[in-house]
């Protein structure tokens, strides 16, 4: 009797980490990525953790990324564990911006993944009945154990960061997949349309082991391991480009949303094939395979996702803020800006500078949708 008068109140204190971890992650990403590109290019004062490629990466893929990631798979939550999660967040932030290498920065690192795993890997590793839905778990595990290495000066450098963008584009390809899928799906049926080819489970599975094969041949020292993991990577891109086309989004020309998620699938597509090109044949394409999935897939994904959660949980409706349309182009643009020169090999400040200033301009706006459909976001006590 007790338990059912408790279990109600229990739920009541519960709110969606999202609505706290994704406007933390928005104005990170605002102010520290352009920050980092502009101390590289120009000298502006900044902590020394972000005078370094490896830090302007690290803090877009860990300090960024994986904050979307828990605030996208955590769900409802008590608001000790939402406090707890930011608090170690900051600390570890605070130790790479401040004191890059120390005990300080790795020993953060190990609690925001220790956090993270003990909260989302359980969840799915119960809950998954297919594999491919229990690739999940482990995909989880690897995020937060890179997350702790990349934290140790001995492991910084290309091979943790091209580590982390596979898991991440993994990630990406499966989670992205299950958004995208049933909501076309859903807007056809309204069309008197049927979409046939859904979730797909052949070529899910098929870029679900691939990548997982890539993950663990690319850091072997063994002769030719980067170019095997290479062209796997590159028939990952080419199966998601062809689960893309399937989906048939042309259709969907109304769903403004929808079309700004199949660009972000479609970045992921493009950055797969230019990065196992890159790592296939040693070619100078891999700071353009590495921007379209930063810049362009996780970038314009993310962007969609958090906007397109906050305003399902707000409105009942993906498109009720026509802004976080225009925070997604922004991205996209960011992105052309990023990748077109990087394959042309004409890099210049004033295109990485361009770039940078268009992402910073999609992140407050979409800061400013988070804003403008806030609803008491006051944690419980």
């Amino acid at each position: 009797m007790l338990n059912a008068t408790l279990k109600p109140l229990l739920k009541k204190r519960k709110k969606p980490a999202s609505q706290y971890l994704f406007p933390l992650a928005a104005a990170y990403a605002a102010l520290l990525l352009p920050w980092s590109s502009l101390a590289l290019l120009m000298g502006v004062p900044a902590p020394p953790g972000l005078y370094s490629v490896f830090g302007h990466a690290h803090e877009l893929l860990i300090g960024y990324a994986m904050l979307v990631v828990a605030g996208y798979l955590l769900g409802p939550i008590e608001s000790v564990k939402i406090r707890s999660l930011i608090a170690v967040w900051l600390l570890a932030r605070a130790g790479f911006l401040f004191f890059p290498g120390s005990p300080w920065a790795w020993s953060g690192a190990l609690a925001v993944a220790g956090l993270t795993a003990a909260w989302t890997v359980p969840r799915f590793a119960r809950s998954a009945k297919k594999w491919r839905n229990k690739t999940t778990a482990p995909l989880l595990l690897i995020l937060c154990t890179l997350l702790v290495f990349a934290a140790q000066p001995a492991w910084q450098g290309q091979t943790i960061l091209v580590e982390l963008l596979l898991g991440l584009a993994l990630l990406m390809f499966f989670m992205g997949g299950r958004i995208i899928a049933p909501a076309v799906a859903g807007h056809l049926l309204r069309q008197q349309r049927s979409l046939q080819a859904r979730v797909q489970p052949n070529i899910e599975g098929a870029v679900l082991i691939l990548l997982f094969v890539a993950l663990a041949l690319y850091p072997l020292p063994t002769l030719f391991s980067e170019q095997l993991a290479g062209a796997l990577v590159l028939l990952c891109g080419l199966f998601t480009m062809l689960r893309l086309l399937r989906w048939q989004l042309w259709h969907c020309l109304t769903r403004p949303d929808l079309l700004l998620l199949a660009s972000g699938y479609a970045w992921l597509a493009i950055g797969l094939c230019l990065l196992g090109w890159a790592l296939l044949f040693k070619s100078a394409w891999l700071s353009a395979g590495v921007h379209a999935l930063t810049v362009g897939a996780l970038g314009t994904l993310t962007v969609t996702v958090m906007a397109r959660t906050q305003l399902m949980q707000r409105y009942r409706d993906p498109n009720a803020r026509p802004l976080s349309h225009v925070a997604g182009v922004l991205i996209n643009a960011a992105a052309v800006l990023r990748v077109i020169p990087a394959l042309m090999g004409q890099q210049s400040s004033v295109w990485l500078l361009s770039a940078a200033g268009l992402w910073t301009l999609g992140f407050l706006l979409l800061l400013l949708v988070f804003w403008h459909t806030r609803s008491a976001l006051k944690l419980p006590a």
